[in-house]
């Protein structure tokens, strides 16, 4: 059985963090556009809210064969948290599958923040006895498209909740 829990990552720009409770506030506002869930539904969560999440992540998946990873992305150059990374690991007779996910904050887009983020977490994850790694993305949303396209994952045929399932094997 593989359990991972998330270390640091350090990219060029960016310190990606074991995400803590303690981030929640600055990640309460940091999440607070409502644009951000355009595609992928709810709407921004309070502190509380995010603290009660955040708790949740810290104590682990209930499924054994599953690892939780989520990381706070940090801006090196300004000490700010921007958005955050997460890595659902599910052991499999192979080793393990990734399911990645990103968020980047309203005021911190189309700086390359998602796209270094998830190279750093794809790198990572290569460290680890994870032979797939897949990504659920909302047909229209081009740029969560293009992030993946350059974290070295491809679209696939296959369709999950409305979402093209991406994906990158790593031999």
């Amino acid at each position: 059985m593989i359990t991972l829990r998330p270390d640091a990552i350090h990219t060029d720009q960016l310190a990606v963090l074991p995400l803590q409770v303690e981030h929640a506030d600055e990640m309460a506002t940091v999440l607070s556009d409502p644009d951000l869930h355009i595609f992928t539904g709810g709407a921004p969560e309070t502190p509380q809210a995010l603290r009660a999440r955040y708790q949740r992540w810290a104590a682990g998946s209930p499924v054994p064969s599953e690892s939780w990873c989520n990381w706070a992305i940090q801006l090196r150059d300004a000490a700010c948290l921007t958005g955050t990374l997460q890595a659902t690991v599910t052991a499999d007779d192979r080793g393990a599958t990734a399911e990645i996910a990103w968020v980047v904050g309203t005021p911190w887009q189309r700086r390359g923040i998602a796209t270094e983020g998830a190279r750093g977490l794809v790198a990572w994850l290569r460290q680890h006895p994870v032979h797939t790694v897949i990504a659920h993305i909302h047909p229209d949303h081009k740029a969560s498209a293009a992030v993946a396209t350059a974290a070295g994952l491809a679209p696939t045929d296959r369709w999950h909740d409305g979402e093209i399932r991406w994906e990158l094997v790593i031999s």
